[in-house]
């Protein structure tokens, strides 16, 4: 019986060499193979219409913001991160004298290139960002910190 089970673990495990397994933002789960046409649903997952490779991923991208004002001059050029869950929603953060600002994107309804995004820190610092995407990994817009300081923001690279 347990060289049954050990073969049995064995062809799973050859069956499956070269095929990566991730959980969509929704909770679908999806086999991608290596060189393949893209991924192709899990067991209990929804089918994939032909020529639609599935969920986008998401994907982190770069910040970067660039002072707009004297009071930001102090800090320079700040940067941080941006991971587009690719459904309109997103988690931001970045460090503004020494202090981690954290929180979230998000996409104004009706409008898929328009958003917003917020972030707080312990100390009570917060920010406030309007952006525009001209791909989903690509973007622009302006910020605003708690203390006055504005910037232009880069999105992606």
């Amino acid at each position: 019986m347990k060289s049954l089970k050990l073969s049995l673990a064995a062809l799973s495990f050859a069956a499956l060499s070269g095929c990566y397994v991730v959980t969509a933002p929704d909770g679908r789960v999806w086999h991608v193979i290596p060189g393949d046409a893209g991924p192709v649903p899990g067991p209990g997952a929804a089918s994939v219409p032909p020529g639609n490779a599935g969920p986008a991923l998401p994907a982190t991208l770069p910040v970067r913001l660039y002072p707009a004002n004297d009071v930001a001059t102090r800090t320079g050029v700040l940067t941080g991160s941006v991971m587009n869950m690719m459904n309109g929603k997103g988690r931001f953060n970045l460090t503004y004298e020494g202090e981690t600002l954290t929180g979230e994107a998000t996409r104004v309804d009706g409008d898929a290139r328009r958003g917003v995004a917020s972030a707080y820190g312990r100390s009570g610092m917060f920010m406030s960002c309007e952006y525009q995407l001209n791909s989903p990994r690509q973007g622009a817009g302006t910020c605003t910190l708690s203390n006055g300081a504005k910037y232009q923001v880069h999105i992606g690279s």
